[in-house]
């Protein structure tokens, strides 16, 4: 994809969103779920759409809950329900409307103190240390409003079961399936309060979400070592909701900590634009995270997340803004050498992460689980602590707490981000010079990712596709050593193939919510055998689009 002229620009007058239009659209704009663009569909983080597409609506939201309510009915949770949201303008409306519905299917709904906003591993955190704290008799659940980085014109909503991490598939297609059955016969089966009524249910109680939550970061990162250093940390929140988290966990703890940017506007009309001129909160994209990389010379650490907290950049002096890919590698072998944890712990990664992983892995003798994209992969064994990390590449990931036990079984992107502090506290090196020893040690990698149209048979063929259907024997001159229809971490189905070489790689899937299938590679050797590795593996596919006859 070309990068648009504007990208890491401000935003222009023609650039800003009519919020006013959005709100009204997500109150007046009635789905049909005949139509699949307007069905509830959840993909690896939820329900996602926009209100003017007529994706995101209040029936669709109405829906939802209702679904959830009964979810839990059938499944005896019987606990508390922490509802939270970020900071996206149909949040606001769509927070509103679960309140409604849950208050009136006698849910005991669970929200911050002061109607703020709440970061999504926060809503982890309180339904693990809810539910390691009740017996089965009362275990909670929660429901995070929120697109994540997505563009300010979209709504999304997940749901996170008593494990505390992302609804499994067979959970989401139960609520996606019923949501869309309570749409189609015109909501009838639906069980609303009136929002103010919902208010003063006693039902609804609220907490300090942000107490309990920075309270107990210093479970799972050495705080103290960070005040002592003195490490300055620069911290943008690029408008999201956990930005009024920052200066408590400064206050508590003592560090040095600036908040660059304290604006929170739903327009997001204070972000540059992104790669592809279009306003989006992604911490990881240069573009997007241009006015922190300004500023990378003015801090020892410079932070962002998007608006539910759930993904992590790092900014250093030495090198800027940090590949995620990159930054997963240093994490976990600064952890995996740093926490007394068991030598059997894992260390989980998607299989479209870097395998400078892999070769960490290999050089600290610690279990590698490489699993399908979705951070839900990660769950049961955050939950059992036996994987001591998960992540992913597209800048998600968490970790067990120091003592080994469960922190989050969700993204947490406030303890990557403190942690990258923590690495320049204790060893008195940033991140990315950690990087460059890594990559001396253990060899430079060159990732890629592109992207193509494909129709839903083309999709179909490339989710189904096996070993039997690659014919080529290489990969940009090398020998092909593994082809991979299914993780080797948990046997499960990747949706589409990887094919590796000693020295490279790719994987081919398609998307779950476009028209569109998407090439990951990666290269040991230089960015012109990345380039031959993509071109070939464009071959490959068209070769198996071709047998299908299509």
């Amino acid at each position: 994809m070309s990068v648009h002229p504007h990208a890491g620009k401000p935003v222009r007058p023609e650039d800003r969103i009519n919020i006013g239009q959005l709100v009204s659209d997500y109150f007046l704009q009635t789905p049909d779920v005949a139509i699949t663009a307007q069905q509830v569909s959840f993909g690896t983080s939820g329900h996602r759409g926009c209100s003017t597409k007529i994706s995101f609506n209040e029936h669709h939201i109405i829906a939802i809950c209702q679904a959830v309510a009964e979810y839990r009915v059938s499944q005896n949770i019987n606990g508390p329900l922490f509802l939270g949201k970020d900071t996206h303008a149909l949040s606001e409306p769509a927070f509103a409307n679960a309140i409604s519905v849950l208050i009136a299917n006698g849910v005991n709904v669970v929200i911050q103190s002061d109607g703020g906003f709440t970061p999504t591993p926060v809503i982890s955190r309180l339904i693990i240390s809810h539910n390691n704290a009740q017996d089965e008799s009362a275990i909670a659940d929660g429901l995070i409003i929120t697109p994540s980085h997505n563009p300010p014109t979209d709504g999304g909503i997940k749901y996170n079961p008593p494990h505390g991490g992302p609804a499994e598939g067979d959970i989401t297609k139960k609520i996606e399936q019923r949501a869309n059955e309570l749409i189609k016969a015109g909501l009838v089966d639906v069980k609303q309060t009136p929002y103010t009524q919902a208010l003063q249910s006693p039902l609804l109680s609220k907490q300090d979400f942000i107490e309990h939550y920075v309270s107990q970061l210093e479970q799972v990162i050495d705080m103290q070592a960070i005040a002592k250093a003195g490490v300055s940390i620069g911290v943008d929140p690029l408008g999201g909701s956990g930005i009024a988290y920052w200066p408590v966990i400064a206050e508590k703890y003592g560090i040095k900590l600036s908040i660059v940017n304290p604006v929170v506007d739903a327009s997001f009309a204070f972000m540059p634009l992104d790669k592809d001129g279009k306003i989006r909160m992604d911490c990881s994209s240069p573009y997007a995270m241009a006015g922190l990389i300004a500023m990378k010379d003015d801090f020892d650490i410079s932070v962002g997340n998007d608006p539910d907290f759930d993904r992590h950049g790092i900014v250093t002096k030495s090198g800027g803004l940090m590949n995620p890919n990159h930054y997963l590698a240093v994490a976990i072998n600064y952890l995996m050498t740093h926490r007394d944890w068991p030598q059997t712990s894992k260390i989980g990664k998607t299989l479209v992460s870097s395998s400078l992983i892999d070769r960490v892995a290999s050089k600290i003798n610690r279990p590698l689980s490489e699993v399908p994209v979705g951070f839900k992969w990660f769950v049961d064994g955050l939950c059992d602590s036996s994987y001591a990390f998960g992540g992913e590449e597209s800048a998600g990931a968490s970790f067990i707490a120091r003592d080994g036990s469960t922190w989050t079984t969700d993204k947490d992107g406030f303890i990557m981000a403190l942690l990258a502090a923590e690495i320049l506290a204790v060893t008195g090196k940033d991140p990315y010079q950690h990087y460059l020893e890594l990559v001396k040690d253990l060899g430079q990698p060159y990732y890629g990712r592109v992207e193509a149209v494909a129709s839903f048979e083309q999709k179909r063929v490339l989710t189904a596709l096996s070993s039997n259907d690659v014919s080529a024997e290489s990969l940009a001159g090398e020998k092909i050593t593994q082809i991979l229809s299914h993780a080797p971490g948990n046997n499960a189905a990747i949706g589409g193939i990887k094919v590796t070489t000693d020295n490279g790689w790719f994987a081919a899937r398609p998307s779950g919510t476009e028209e569109i299938y998407k090439i990951y590679a990666e290269s040991f050797v230089d960015e012109q055998h990345l380039h031959t590795i993509i071109s070939e593996a464009q071959d490959i596919v068209s070769a198996a689009f071709k047998a299908a006859g299509l």
